[in-house]
Formats: C-alpha cells, sequence, structure tokens
C-alpha cells in the first residue's frame, strides 16, 4: 500500500468518477480508499463484520454505499465526496450515480471535478448508458479522463479484450473532444493496477490508476482568475449595511473597488466582516480568497440585491438576456420552444422563455439533428432569452459562473454550459431634458416627488392615496396616483405572485413613479410591496424624492374590512401566498411618516398625509 502522506497541505485535487451503474464504480473507489492507506482505522473490519452479520460477503462498495436503499437495491444514489492521499497530492473523490434514474445527481457531481475517471466494464464494453455519462464529462467542460477498464479478473486478464475494449472508447472520447490520459486495465475487486502493477497483466506497461490520477494537471487556482462573487443576501447589523456571498474566483480586499452587474453599480469595500464562532468580539480582517464566504460593507449605498455578481470594473461578466446553452435534459416533460423555466446561475435565479431549439444530439451515434422538442435524457443547443439581464460569463472564460440549471416548480430539469451570451448595451447615453427640475417647480408652485403608501391590504391605503389627491388637485397641484392593482391590470399584468415577480413588480412600479416625479408631478404610490428589501429598492431608483409611508393597522383591523374579500379567500386556502395570512409583511424600519388607521379617522388620517404633502413638496 501507498503511506499516506498526512502532512501534505493544499486544495484538494478534485476528481469525479463516472460510468455504467454495473460497471463497479462504487467497488473501485473503496478499494482507492485501501490502497491508499485513506481509511479511518478500524472502518474496514467494522464493514467486514456488520457484513458476515447480514449474511453477505464483504463489498468495497459497502463503504460509500451507507444508506439502506443502496445497499438493498446495489446501486448508488447520491454524490459522495471522499477525500484520500497519494504520495503526491490530496483528492477529493465526486462518485456519482451511474443508474440513468440519478443522472441529476451526476450532472451535480461532475460539475464539480478538474478530471475524471471513466469506469468501463471490460466484459460488456462501451454500453449506451457509458457513452452519455462520457459525452456529459465533455459538456461540463471536463478535458482530462483516465479510463479504468474494470472486471479484467473475469475476462482471465486477457489482453486482447483489454485492447478492443481500449480502442473502442479511446475512439469514442477523440470523437467527442476528450484524449484520453490513460486506459488502465485493473481489478477494483482484487486490487490489479490500482496501486501497483500487478503480476496478472505482465503485458500491460502503462501507469497504475494513482500513478494516472498523479498525472492529471490541475486547472488554473481559482485565486489567480477574476473576482466572481455571487451575492446570497444582504442584512442590516447595527447601522450597517452587510452584503455576503462567496468568493467563486479571484480575491477580495478592503479598498477594492468593486462593480455589481447586471446593474452596474459601483462602489469601494469598506470592511470585511467576521466574528468569533463563540459569538466573541467582531474580527476585521483585509482580504479574502476564493473558496470563502464572506461578509463586507461598501463606502456607499448602492442598490445591491440577491443574485448580483460581484467583479472587479476591469474584469467584468457579461450582462446578457439573451443565452445559447448547451443542454442536457432531465425531466420527462419534453422541452419545447416558448416554454417557460427559472435559469439559476450562482444566486440569481431569471425566468427565461425557450426561444429556439437550434440542433440536438445522439449521444449513442454523435449525429447531429435539427429538433422541435428535447427528450429526457436528450442533449440539444438551445436559445435562451430572459425577461432580466443576468450577469454570468461563457464556460469556457469562467466554468463557476459559465454554467447553470433550468427549474421547473421545485425540480431541477436540466443543467447546461453557456457557449454564447449577447450583451446587454451599457453605452446607452441619458438624454437629459430641456426643462428642469426648478423650472418645472416654478411653474407649478411645487416640486415633484413620491409618497409611497405600503401597508396591509385592508390599512387604508387607497383610500388615503384618492383623499389625499382630491385635496391636492383642489389646490391646483399636478398630482396623480398609482395603484398597485391598477398597474397589475396592464403594465405588470404578465407578472405573478412568486418572489421574482414580486420584486419586478415593485421595481416597474418605482420606475415609472420616478418618470413621473421627474415630470414635476407628486405621485402618490398605494402598493402593499410587502418586502422592506423592494421597498429599498424603490427608495434606490427614485432617489431623494421617496417618501416611505407606513399605513399601519393590525390584522385584526384590516381583516374585519376585507374591502375586497381577499382575507375570507385567503383563510379558505383559494389565494396562495397572501400577505398577513401566508405571506410575510415586514414594517418600515424607518419611514418617514406612519400613520395608524386604528386609532385615526378617515379624515384624521387623510389631514395628516395631505400636511405632510404640502410641507415636504413646497416650491
Amino acid at each position: 500500500m501507498l503511506a499516506r502522506a498526512g502532512s501534505q497541505k493544499g486544495r484538494a485535487f478534485p476528481i469525479v468518477i463516472v460510468g455504467h451503474v454495473d460497471h463497479g464504480k462504487s467497488t473501485l473507489v473503496g478499494r482507492l480508499l485501501h490502497d491508499t492507506d485513506s481509511l479511518p482505522d478500524g472502518k474496514l473490519e467494522q464493514l467486514k463484520a456488520v457484513s458476515a452479520k447480514r449474511g453477505l460477503e464483504f463489498e468495497w462498495s459497502f463503504l460509500l454505499d451507507a444508506l439502506q436503499v443502496e445497499r438493498d437495491q446495489g446501486i448508488t444514489v447520491d454524490t459522495t465526496q471522499i477525500w484520500f492521499t497519494t504520495e503526491q497530492r490530496r483528492y477529493v473523490i465526486i462518485d456519482a450515480p451511474g443508474h440513468k434514474e440519478f443522472l441529476k445527481n451526476m450532472v451535480t457531481g461532475a460539475a464539480q471535478a478538474d478530471a475524471a475517471i471513466l469506469v468501463v466494464d471490460a466484459a460488456q464494453g462501451l454500453a449506451e448508458q457509458t457513452k452519455r455519462h462520457a459525452y456529459l464529462l465533455h459538456l461540463l467542460g471536463i478535458r482530462q479522463v483516465a479510463v479504468a477498464i474494470n472486471k479484467i479478473d473475469l475476462i482471465g486478464h486477457d489482453a486482447a479484450r483489454f485492447s478492443e475494449v481500449a480502442e473502442a472508447v479511446r475512439g469514442y472520447l477523440a470523437d467527442i473532444g476528450i484524449e484520453v490520459s490513460a486506459l488502465v486495465p485493473v481489478s477494483a475487486r482484487a486490487g490489479d493496477n490500482i496501486a501497483v502493477h500487478s503480476a496478472a497483466t505482465p503485458w500491460y506497461q502503462g501507469p497504475t490508476l494513482i500513478g494516472a490520477l498523479d498525472a492529471f494537471v490541475p486547472r488554473a487556482h481559482a485565486v489567480d482568475q477574476p473576482l466572481r462573487l455571487p451575492v446570497q443576501d444582504l442584512y442590516r447589523f447595527d447601522d450597517r449595511r452587510i452584503v455576503v456571498g462567496r468568493i467563486e474566483s479571484g480575491r477580495l480586499a478592503v479598498g477594492d473597488r468593486i462593480r455589481f452587474a447586471p446593474l452596474g453599480r459601483e462602489a469601494t469595500v469598506a470592511t470585511l466582516e467576521a466574528w468569533r464562532g463563540d459569538g466573541g468580539a467582531h474580527v476585521p480582517r483585509a482580504e479574502a480568497f476564493a473558496g470563502e464566504s464572506v461578509a463586507f460593507t461598501l463606502d456607499e449605498e448602492v442598490f445591491v440585491e440577491r443574485g448580483a455578481l460581484a467583479s472587479t470594473p476591469d474584469r467584468r461578466p457579461i450582462d446578457a438576456n439573451r443565452i445559447t446553452a448547451r443542454l442536457f435534459w432531465l425531466d420527462r416533460e419534453v422541452l419545447k420552444p416558448g416554454d417557460r423555466l427559472t435559469l439559476k446561475i450562482g444566486t440569481a435565479e431569471r425566468e427565461a422563455e425557450v426561444e429556439a431549439i437550434t440542433e440536438s444530439l445522439d449521444v449513442e451515434t454523435l449525429d447531429v439533428a435539427t429538433a422541435t422538442q428535447v427528450d429526457r435524457n436528450g442533449v440539444a443547443r438551445v436559445i435562451l432569452r430572459t425577461r432580466r439581464p443576468v450577469a454570468l460569463d461563457t464556460y469556457d472564460a469562467q466554468a463557476r459562473t459559465g454554467r447553470g440549471v433550468l427549474i421547473r416548480g421545485p425540480q431541477i430539469v436540466g443543467g447546461l454550459v453557456i457557449e454564447a451570451a449577447d450583451r446587454v448595451a451599457h453605452d446607452i447615453v441619458a438624454v437629459d431634458s430641456s426643462v428642469t427640475a426648478a423650472d418645472r417647480a416654478r411653474l407649478n408652485g411645487h416640486r415633484g416627488g413620491v409618497l409611497w403608501l405600503t401597508g396591509l391590504s385592508g390599512a387604508g391605503k387607497s383610500t388615503l392615496a384618492m383623499a389625499t389627491q382630491r385635496a391636492l388637485f383642489a389646490q391646483g397641484k399636478q398630482i396623480t396616483v398609482l395603484d398597485g392593482d391598477n398597474l397589475r391590470r396592464g403594465l405588470n399584468r404578465d407578472l405573478g405572485f412568486s418572489e421574482a415577480d414580486r420584486a419586478e413588480n415593485i421595481r416597474r412600479l418605482a420606475e415609472v413613479a420616478k418618470l413621473m416625479a421627474d415630470t414635476g408631478m407628486i405621485v402618490i404610490v398605494s402598493a402593499i410591496s410587502p418586502l422592506q428589501a423592494h421597498r429599498d429598492t424603490a427608495r434606490q431608483i427614485i432617489g431623494a424624492g421617496f417618501h416611505e409611508v407606513h399605513v399601519r393597522a393590525d390584522l385584526a383591523s384590516c381583516e374585519s374590512r376585507d374591502p375586497k374579500g381577499l382575507y375570507k379567500r385567503a383563510r379558505a386556502g383559494e389565494i396562495a401566498a397572501f400577505t398577513g395570512i401566508s405571506a410575510p409583511y415586514e414594517a418600515p424600519v424607518a419611514a418617514q411618516l406612519t400613520i395608524d388607521t386604528t386609532r385615526l379617522s378617515v379624515s384624521d388620517a387623510g389631514e395628516t398625509l395631505l400636511d405632510y404633502a404640502t410641507r415636504y413638496f413646497a416650491a
């Protein structure tokens, strides 16, 4: 056995092991762990004892197939990560399922690897499922592949049969653009040619399987690549706004100027935050690197949301809304042009429509053909169009931000790598108005701005908005009301009530309000807008003219009013994700004005809002 180089440091080299369900992958992994002395002390003896107790012959695959369902069915159903060490370096094995039903997990596992071992049964040869897995390696950009032609003992260590299978495998992989680094005759059960050369194959002069692994060349380290940091979330802590996410590539330091795509906002990193794990003191740091999850603050309050992708301004990703991708389809329901799904790249999620299926590929014959749909386990090139731009890279340029998944409902239904993307134009120059805000204020006798009324359904927002509009109009003011329900009948009628659609609803509402306020009008927005993050988006878009007004009323009062009968329907389960019942409402943390309609009469509440508007929009 090889001695374990336990003191060796550095990044573990990730490899994925793929192949047909019956070709012995799990057995091979178990043997690798044993022959590199990477098993925990006593583990082998424990498993042998358990096997004997259950009346089973010991199998090396039992090291990985820990789930009862896997032992009973004899198949691996999930990806497993296990570490081992050779004399050269540390490895992390991503053992991916081989069964056709579990290709989703195989795609997930293989996407993390720098190289692969493809396991092929020496007797059965190059099966259709093996070809499918090999093509997935190509699809995911894995070009370093060693082939373990397994069960060589079951064919009597026949050199001629080995050569026949080896040439078939080498030819197929070459046809899909993968050059094989080694083809090794092995017996995972007996240990032939795993760590040491076997006397049973004197005709084989190539490397052992371990030797083939040690010959793999690591990818360029992620730290040396351009900064890519998908934003996971934003938090308020004390008076600070903290951005959190995982650095996928590059490094981040205090003082760095960074850009958030696709909106293009820029700011400087003010602090990198850290806290002691025991809840102790705050420990600032100066720099963080690829692979680390970080929390940081900015020197100014620019609009940032989950899904944004941080980079340096000079080495930025592509902001795109039309994407050409190579797709592997996993769903039983076929994919067709016009289908709408959710595209997820990093932490960003966008509604995407299949604009076209340009070609399909038969992974068995490698024939390319035109197609009108993609069947389950099919490979195709597709064009996707997103409603909102998404920040990404092509896979060849940046693997970590050049791949993604398609989601339908709660399920992942496809994996993809991005081949090309149409950039959204950022060289559009706004045209300044020939009439200034001051000119409009002088003519109107007041400044433009937005009163953003937020509160539960039934709190009285629309009632207040309409009463204040009438009173200001009577004073000769340029005044209008934008009601959330009314906009959903027209401009926003294509939006539903998912979290993404609610965010887009508020963004559009804010953009319209800003345009109208810029013409000198007083705009009253009446919208539940239940999440603080969405209202922060509106504030960022509108700017200094934004005034947040919390129309407050307790749930019981709102439900007793129920002017539209919505609470009754929500209680009956007829309306999903209804704010206050089955979806949250986040009260404003710093509203400019709060009007409590459970205490105030309609006229008093109206007078309060009218007085505020008169004071703050005076010219």
